[in-house]
């Protein structure tokens, strides 16, 4: 074999060397390079792929060690199919059918988790123009030369040991000890090392506490409008999932809360209308648990992001009875695809929380959690906090600006900061059609009607700020008020007032 052209991608995420390797590997799988075949020799391919020769000597030395090449001194490299084919196992045609009846796995299934309400996006959502999408970072604003850099201690042999082994149900100590000691006490919170699990995110922390603490006898209160994946998760084990309403000073805590044994609430910024609960109602609920035997668990999640005041301590820091269960996560501020959360509660909770997670997962990786240490240990954590609470501080003002010059006829929920903003609209106004036409204009919003489990609202929608740029949001909005204002819109609003039907908002 004389030639061997394929094309290369400089711009690729992936290195040269490894693009050589990719393609290499194919083509000896794909059975296109075959057995003992003489491959180029590495000055004629880096000729021909106008790369140096380094490069191709490196791919092909890794193709030796892994066994698809076999070099022989002073002839070159061959290919080497033997190995492969040894490895791989003579496949097998399925057995025919013997006509018995076929599996109905639908009627086998103890539950049904994919026939649940939740918030849809698009998975494209980064490529249009206006993404007022929650919970996604800019990635303009992450600090990756910082991450990379502690990756790479991480992967160093120094800890090799600490990563590469099978810890069983063990957390990272370092991780651990960084949380302990300079997340947590900035909530208030004191807790000892065994009263705290890593998690694989906040949402695996949330699932570990239904399995442990809900059974078809619990009844479960949560807010609404709240988070829908909290409510389904709940839903799945529980008895009874109990809607209670949300006002400007967070959950109500009234006698709908009367018999509950498990609260869900979000203290810091409530999901979805961002507003921050108030000293006073959170004292009211700490006296109705004690009052009522319940147990809170408070999903803390972007305390940072105050722009108005200083944020409250944990609701967990005025709790004396260790009836509420704090849940945190760094998915929210280093970036969502890390999944790293962790739960605090008392250590007989979190000794079996563990257990459980073990059954399920074992632990979250622990090159993960060795990653996420050093970034907190060499305080780049809390330089990203401090450059994303100003950049946010500013989208938050223009945001809040441009509802004010542009969408005069929507209410927005008053808040002391978040990543995001709540809106309700006219009664005539249907927010899910009116998502559906946003998209085609380049405008991603989320509907709110995926946030109520009680009465349902359609007149309202959530914007997210996290991942636009500042500098796109005012035309992101105006493209809202043309299409709010339309000529539609205001005639649905005029013949049903009051009334809101899905689908019945023909806006353009």
């Amino acid at each position: 074999m004389r030639d061997l052209l394929f094309h290369l991608q400089p711009t690729a995420p992936t290195s040269l060397q490894a693009q050589i390797r990719e393609k290499i590997v194919t083509a000896i799988v794909g059975g296109q390079l075959p057995e003992g075949d003489r491959m180029p020799s590495s000055r004629a391919l880096a000729r021909d792929l106008k790369v140096s020769r380094n490069t191709v000597t490196l791919a092909y030395q890794s193709l030796v060690d892994d066994g698809f090449l076999a070099g022989k001194e002073r002839s070159g490299y061959y290919v080497n199919r033997a190995t492969l084919e040894t490895a791989q196992p003579t496949p097998r045609r399925a057995a025919a059918s013997t006509g018995g009846r076929k599996v109905d796995w639908v009627s086998r299934l103890a539950v049904s988790p994919g026939t649940q309400v939740n918030v849809e996006k698009p998975e494209n959502w980064a490529k249009y123009p206006y993404p007022f999408i929650y919970g996604q970072v800019d990635v303009a604003l992450f600090p990756i030369a910082e991450w990379r850099d502690c990756a790479r201690q991480a992967l160093g042999r120094r800890w090799l040991e600490d990563w590469a082994s099978d810890h069983h149900a063990a957390d990272d100590p370092m991780l651990v000890e960084q949380i302990r000691t300079r997340l947590l006490p900035r909530r208030g919170v004191m807790a000892g090392e065994n009263e705290i699990l890593i998690t694989v995110g906040a949402q695996h922390a949330l699932y570990l506490l239904s399995a442990l603490l809900v059974t078809r006898q619990t009844t479960v209160a949560v807010e609404d409008p709240g988070y829908p994946d909290v409510r389904n998760i709940f839903s799945l084990a529980a008895g009874r999932v109990m809607p209670i309403p949300v006002d400007g000073d967070g959950l109500i805590t009234d006698e709908r809360l009367d018999g509950c044994d498990l609260v869900y609430a979000t203290p810091s910024h409530q999901a979805p209308t961002t507003v921050t609960m108030t000293e006073a109602r959170r004292l009211a609920l700490l006296e109705k648990a004690r009052e009522q035997d319940f147990v809170i668990i408070e999903d803390d999640y972007e305390f940072e992001t105050n722009y108005v005041c200083a944020p409250l301590p944990a609701l967990k820091s005025l709790d004396r009875d260790g009836r509420v269960l704090y849940v945190g996560s760094l998915s929210k501020t280093v970036f969502p695809g890390l999944r790293l959360g962790y739960l605090v509660g008392p250590p007989e909770l979190i000794a079996e929380a563990r257990a459980l997670r073990r059954l399920m997962v074992r632990h979250p990786p622990n090159n993960s959690q060795r990653t996420a240490a050093l970034f907190l240990q060499l305080g780049h954590h809390d330089a990203m906090i401090l450059k994303l609470r100003r950049t946010y501080a500013e989208r938050w003002r223009i945001i809040g600006e441009a509802i004010e010059r542009h969408l005069p006829m929507l209410t927005r929920m008053p808040s002391h900061g978040g990543s995001s903003v709540w809106l309700h609209g006219p009664a005539g106004l249907d927010a899910d059609p009116l998502a559906v036409a946003a998209l085609a204009e380049g405008v991603v919003i989320e509907a709110g009607s995926v946030f109520f489990a009680g009465a349902t609202k359609r007149n309202c929608f959530r914007l997210g700020f996290s991942s636009i740029d500042g500098a796109r949001i005012e035309d992101g909005i105006k493209v809202l008020a043309r299409l709010i204002g339309s000529r539609e819109a205001r005639s649905l609003a005029d013949k049903h007032p009051g009334t809101s039907r899905r689908g019945t908002l023909a806006l353009p």
